[in-house]
């Protein structure tokens, strides 16, 4: 099992901010588009209500309690879930990199 290294550690901590705020204004630009539609009201606010219970569910969004012995499964889970891509662990080490590679593709 890998640990995670101080230096990957830190730098986790700086960016996961960064990313969760991109990634909800992703969805918000998405929230907006579907509200745009010709859909009846009713539909669009059901349909709103239900992607938002999902969405809050999601590491994108959820991930509020970090810790250090969960961080490489949850920079994994951030990768599955195309919140991040794997070009963006790019500044973290070789082995974070290669078990997040791992974890992902097993």
């Amino acid at each position: 099992m890998y640990e995670i290294t101080n230096s990957d550690w830190k730098k986790y901590r700086e960016k996961i901010g960064i990313w969760q705020e991109n990634y909800m204004e992703r969805l918000l630009k998405e929230y907006v588009d579907f509200l745009k539609t010709d859909e009846p009201a009713s539909k669009r606010f059901w349909k709103l209500e239900k992607r938002i219970k999902q969405d809050k569910k999601c590491p994108g969004v959820l991930i509020t309690d970090m810790r250090k012995s969960s961080a490489i499964y949850d920079i994994a889970a951030l990768v599955r879930e195309e919140i991040i891509s794997i070009k963006e662990l790019d500044d973290f080490s070789d082995d974070l990199q290669e078990a997040v590679n791992n974890i992902v593709n097993h």
